[in-house]
């Protein structure tokens, strides 16, 4: 027996490659089906089974081309009403794999649908379980994102969370490894450890919702206490996730096609598309064209897209660094934004050469800010709450990146001001948003908070929580 855990660190997602005696199956792939594939080309074996954990909602799933490449069935948990062909499993239903058995554990509450799949060895000792967005480690999913599609509040749904806890996964023995779906970053829980890998053990020991003497009222209380909005993208995933998609082979023809100065500006007047600039912060802060978005590919880019961009269906077209065009349109996929038009051929300095208008957005080391402070500047910072109140400067403003749309009123009109983050990649992102709105008395302050305690810019280590807007 093999198991391989396939992690994407941009979207903190864990898809699952299980193989026994010449037969595979494939947990929660990502879009981009080919390593699956090759991985079961070089082992001389087959994919038999695609099992879903769920209707995903922060990434697009490959599950709907890796069946129509491998024939092999995709395979949900009770309660799943997919448009395409599947096998809608029972609970406690076993699927042959070599010889392992893949047992499905309907684990209700953070979607209806929602399943664990439980891994029993050649010997039928229970060996690990997948468990999607269930339990994560250190934290459970979220049980709000489904109120609409079931029908339940969250506090329903977390009261069914907590029975499918209890019920399904406890009850089994210490030395389960646990395979989460998701590890820290990711938008479906809010408090997931860095780890990726556990024993169920450990994690009735170290997860909060998963004390032993906790009554359901307590996890109901916990487990949506602090909940953020999430992304406005995430139900048009759990669209695609559930109705099928486009494949993405056509979806990287298309994003690819290379477009001169001449037929990109035309291509964006046309089509209403974004100028996304996906080029390091420092570049685009140096030159950009004007009213673009910038959202660094060597970031957290895939999530931050699909946050603030939020519409699948909006037509993008790229300036990106030389020779990544394709890894930044299968990374947009990944999040189902599949209406990608083309990308700058020889990128920005092709549009310089071109003598097309361009922006900058002025960027001033911490020391400079220490200085202006003394004349009682303004100064917004856009990392998250949490972040804020740890730490900040102590007359700055809190705008975070992820609702910044909603602080527009609060910038100044034509005063100067200065904003940051923890190191100068969301600030930039806040400075496109900003200049793309017809804001552009901003200075950006590099390096961020890093940089600012650096340049020994006194920060203040709490605030109440009920001043934050």
């Amino acid at each position: 027996m093999k198991i391989e855990q396939i992690y994407t660190g941009c979207l903190a997602q864990g898809a699952y490659y299980i193989e026994s005696e010449g037969e595979v199956a494939v947990i929660d792939p990502l879009r981009e089906v080919k390593p699956y594939l090759e991985r079961a080309e070089k082992a001389n074996s087959k994919i038999k089974y695609i099992f879903e954990t769920h209707f995903h909602a922060d990434f697009v799933s490959g599950h709907v081309t890796l069946s129509k490449e491998t024939g092999a069935p995709i395979i949900y948990g009770p309660n799943a009403n997919p448009s395409f062909d599947s096998i809608v499993a029972t609970d406690g239903q076993e699927f042959q794999l070599g010889k392992v058995t893949i047992v499905v554990l309907h684990t209700p509450g953070h979607t209806m649908e929602s399943t664990t799949y439980l891994l029993r060895d050649e010997n039928g000792k229970d060996h690990a379980i997948f468990s999607g967005d269930t339990l994560f480690l250190g934290d459970v999913g979220r049980p709000d994102l489904a109120q609409k599609a079931a029908d339940m509040t969250q506090e329903q749904l977390a009261e069914t969370l907590f029975d499918s806890l209890r019920n399904k996964i406890m009850p089994l023995a210490d030395d389960v490894i646990v395979y989460p779906a998701h590890g820290a970053g990711s938008a479906c829980g809010k408090n997931m450890m860095k780890e990726t890998v556990d024993t169920l053990g450990n994690q009735k020991k170290m997860n909060y919702a998963l004390r032993a003497d906790m009554s359901k009222e307590e996890f109901v209380k916990e487990v949506t206490d602090g909940l953020m909005p999430p992304p406005q993208y995430f139900p048009l995933n759990v669209k695609m996730n559930k109705e099928g998609y486009e494949d993405i082979d056509e979806v990287l023809e298309r994003g690819t096609q290379q477009l001169s100065p001449d037929a990109f500006e035309a291509a964006a007047n046309e089509t209403g598309a974004i100028v996304l600039d996906v080029r390091h912060q420092n570049d685009f802060a140096k030159g950009h064209i004007p009213r673009s978005i910038f959202i660094g590919i060597d970031g957290g880019f895939a999530p931050w897209v699909g946050a603030l961009i939020g519409d699948v269906k909006q037509p993008i077209l790229l300036v990106t660094p030389e020779g990544r065009e394709e890894e930044v349109v299968t990374r947009l996929s990944r999040v189902g934004f599949d209406n990608t038009l083309g990308y700058l051929k020889g990128g920005f300095e092709a549009w310089k050469n071109a003598a097309k208008e361009y922006d900058t957005v002025s960027s001033v080391s911490a020391s400079t800010l220490k200085e202006a402070l003394e004349d009682n500047v303004p100064v917004f910072d856009v990392r998250k709450p949490g972040e804020y109140i740890s730490e900040h400067i102590a007359s700055a403003h809190s705008t975070p990146l992820d609702f910044l749309n909603e602080h527009l009123a609060e910038f100044p009109g034509k005063e100067n001001f200065y904003i940051h983050c923890a190191g100068g990649y969301r600030s930039m992102i806040a400075a496109s948003i900003l200049k793309s709105r017809g804001i552009h008395n901003l200075i950006d302050v590099a390096g961020g908070m890093k940089a600012i305690k650096e340049a020994d810019i006194p920060v203040t280590d709490y605030i109440c929580p009920s001043t934050i807007k």
